[in-house]
């Protein structure tokens, strides 16, 4: 018996350095898009990008440095996935069904335990600076 060759999607056909640039390319588009179209996204950005110079410019660590910046980008990537999840489910159907009602609060609720997060992180290291 021979085994079945698994299912390959002909959009992974690139590899090596095209697959790369190609990579780069989606990646910018996906930026682009969510800029677009996603209002969090766009919403989260205004507070992530003067929080990530103000942590450059605290006076603290290198690793707290990270650490901060670290917790603003998981926001932006928990948003991104969840973004993926609510276009999937709206690609399925708009009709109203419990299972995509279930999945886009799920992602949701993902995005709340990384602001969580974040906000946890900026207050262990920051609010002690300020007293």
């Amino acid at each position: 018996m021979s085994t079945p060759e698994p299912a390959v999607s002909e959009f992974k056909s690139k590899s090596g350095l095209k697959r790369v640039v190609s990579a780069v390319g989606y990646s910018i588009q996906g930026f682009q898009s969510a800029w677009k179209s996603e209002h969090a996204f766009r919403q989260e950005l205004f507070v992530v990008i003067p929080a990530m110079v103000i942590a450059l410019l605290l006076k603290i660590t290198a690793l707290e440095k990270l650490l901060l910046i670290s917790v603003l980008l998981l926001v932006l990537i928990v948003e991104l996935i969840n973004s993926a999840i609510e276009a999937i489910v709206d690609r399925v159907s708009l009709e109203r069904h419990p299972l995509s009602k279930n999945a886009k609060d799920f992602g949701s609720a993902a995005v709340f335990l990384a602001i969580t997060i974040a906000a946890a992180t900026w207050g262990v290291i920051v609010l002690p600076l300020l007293r």
